[in-house]
This record gives structure tokens, sequence and C-alpha cells, in this order.
């Protein structure tokens, strides 16, 4: 069985990242497909700190999403989606998590890592998660998008699997539990 995981795909965070408009809406459709064919769908929360703070209109999910109130929404406080936020238990029944969010190199990385070491497989979509650049070593946004997409891909782990596939090619006419 699979879940689709929405990672932190906020208002505040949607201005600050390459496309962001652009892969909530990306976002948005894969939902929309999950759901049509039965695949639960949960989203991600990151909440506290500075920069979340659990009220602030920023925090919430964007709108763009078109989340329904038949979807999970999972507050998190780390950058690891699992940690000490309910996601495992609400994945109980779950071996297959197709993941999609922001940022790339902070809880998308870090929530595909604590996936697979959990034993899940994750199904990373390749043009459903973004960050900002990191002119600081000299990489654009994309280049980190291909970077992590190409690491992860290639990470061994003995528990579950990595395997990176465009948004269009998931939930598409295949029957539920199978992208």
């Amino acid at each position: 069985m699979e879940a689709l995981v929405i990672v932190d795909m906020q208002e505040v965070l949607i201005p600050m990242v390459w496309e962001g408009t652009e892969l909530a809406d990306r976002i948005a459709d894969l939902a929309d497909r999950a759901r049509a064919q039965g695949v639960r769908v949960i989203a991600l929360q990151q909440v506290g700190g500075p920069h979340f703070e659990r009220d602030a209109p920023g925090t919430r999910l964007a709108e763009r999403l078109r989340l329904r109130q038949t979807d999970t929404v999972i507050q998190k406080t780390a950058t690891d989606g699992f940690y000490r936020s309910g996601l495992a238990e609400a994945l109980h029944d779950i071996n297959t998590i197709v993941l999609a969010g922001v940022g790339t190199d902070y809880c998308v990385d870090a929530t595909v890592r604590a996936a697979v070491s959990r034993g899940f497989d994750v199904i990373l979509v390749e043009d459903g998660h973004s960050t900002a650049a990191d002119p600081e070593a000299g990489l654009t946004a994309e280049q980190i998008i291909a970077r992590h997409n190409r690491i992860l891909s290639n990470a061994v782990h003995p528990g579950g699997t990595v395997t990176v596939t465009p948004a269009e090619q998931i939930f598409r006419g295949s029957p539920r539990g199978q992208h």
C-alpha cells in the first residue's frame, strides 16, 4: 500500500523556494490523482521555532494544495518528519511512501532517509520538491534538487529503497497501491 506524504508546503515557504507556486500546483494535482486511486494523503506541517510559530498565518499549509478534510495533517517539530510526530503510526499499514514538498536539502532529505531507515520504500517525486539557492556553496536551487535526486536514488540502505520518478508518471491509471 502507498501513501502520499507532502512535506512542509506552508504559506511562508512557497515564495521562498524555487518555483514554489508551480510546485504547489504540481503537488495538488498529484494529491488529486492519489485520492482518485484511494491512496492516503498526509501533509506534514512544521511548527515551532522563529519561522514557524504555531498560529502564525504563514505556518498554515498552502491553500494551493487543495487539501481535503479526509487528508491527514501531522504537525512536526524537526527536519525529520518522523521525529516525535506520529507519522510512523499514521503509516502503520503502508509499505511505500510517495514523497514531495520542501525543502529538498532539509526536511525532504531528512524524511526520505528516516523513511528508508524504517523499512519504507520511497518514491521521491523528481519534480515534486524544491529549495532555495545556496549562494555560499555556489549552487542554484536547480542544482541542489538534481544533486539530491541523484544522491538519494543511489543511497544504499538495508531498510527500504528510494526511486526518483517524475510527477506525471505517478498515480496515472494504475491500480491502487501501484504507481
